[in-house]
């Protein structure tokens, strides 16, 4: 690339985008609401690099290497100055993620290139609310980003041939395997990954196996590196909710969500995030 990449949103794809961007030797722009929120999630980032040196997982040259590639900055208007790509890692809503994509494009270059970070909402829709329609491509990188080596590009119809070789050839300098999927509801991955994770809930509800058992049946049986109740506490319930809800409502009545999996989010247990799922999680992200 021959400008920065910018990645709108310190939170969890945010961060972990932005930590392995900086890794592969891109420069690379965190952007937040103000300066001090970029800056916060850049102080966490440093302290994963200070973690990964005191473990041997990373030598004093790549993370001063690293460190060199990041910078933070508030998302307005002079954020884009300089930048060639920019990927919103926003909450899974439209109208935020519309909105911040809107901005971006009348404050950008008119080449740069706009990336949407969600893991399955419709990017024909969401260029449509936009009014970025054959130019927003969707990159659902998998967290944690530094470990995972694939990214789903889902590309609606009638966009522009340059806006997706650009994208393939981001994805290949972040050391991505490039998986091109149809635009659609819940992409390829989120409906692969819901749809064993909903059976799992109903398993779990009508009393088949406790839940440890239930993914034990994945991980040890099948060789799994997670099982699809702990996948699912990972991921978000409610956003786990949110995309079966939207995929039932489409007319795709196999993902209708479990009650036990309603019930859940209703009290806030939404998983990591909340410390609480299917599963108790300790303030490090991990399950208890």
């Amino acid at each position: 690339m021959s400008g920065a990449l910018a990645i709108l949103g310190p939170g969890t794809l945010g961060l972990s985008a932005a930590q392995w961007s900086a890794e592969c030797g891109l420069e690379t722009r965190l952007l937040g609401r103000t300066r001090e929120h970029a800056e916060a999630g850049l102080q966490e980032i440093h302290r994963r690099w200070d973690s990964a040196l005191a473990k041997g997982r990373l030598t004093p040259e790549g993370r001063n290497q690293a460190l060199g590639n990041l910078t933070a900055a508030a998302f307005q208007t002079t954020a884009l100055e300089g930048v060639s790509a920019l990927l919103e890692a926003l909450p899974e809503d439209p109208g935020i993620k519309a909105l911040a994509l809107t901005s971006a494009a009348r404050w950008g270059h008119p080449d740069l290139l706009l990336l949407s970070g969600t893991s399955g909402l419709p990017i024909s829709e969401l260029a449509q609310r936009a009014g970025l329609v054959g130019r927003l491509v969707g990159f659902h990188l998998f967290v944690p980003v530094p470990r995972m080596a694939v990214v789903e590009m889902a590309v609606a119809p009638g966009t522009g041939s340059a806006w997706v070789d650009r994208t393939r050839n981001l994805g290949q300098t972040l050391r991505k395997r490039v998986v091109q999927v149809r635009d659609q509801p819940g992409f390829a991955a989120a409906r692969m990954a819901l749809a064993q994770g909903l059976e799992a809930m109903r398993l779990l509800e009508a009393g088949v196996a406790s839940a440890e058992d239930l993914d034990a049946l994945m991980t040890l049986g099948y060789g799994h590196p997670v099982g699809p109740l702990e996948l699912s506490d990972r991921v978000g319930l409610d956003l786990r909710l949110h995309i079966a809800d939207g995929l039932e409502a489409a007319g795709e009545i196999r993902f209708h969500p479990p009650s036990l999996l309603r019930a859940h989010v209703a009290r806030g247990a939404t998983g990591l995030k909340a410390r609480q799922g299917f599963y108790p999680w300790d303030p490090k992200g991990r399950r208890i």
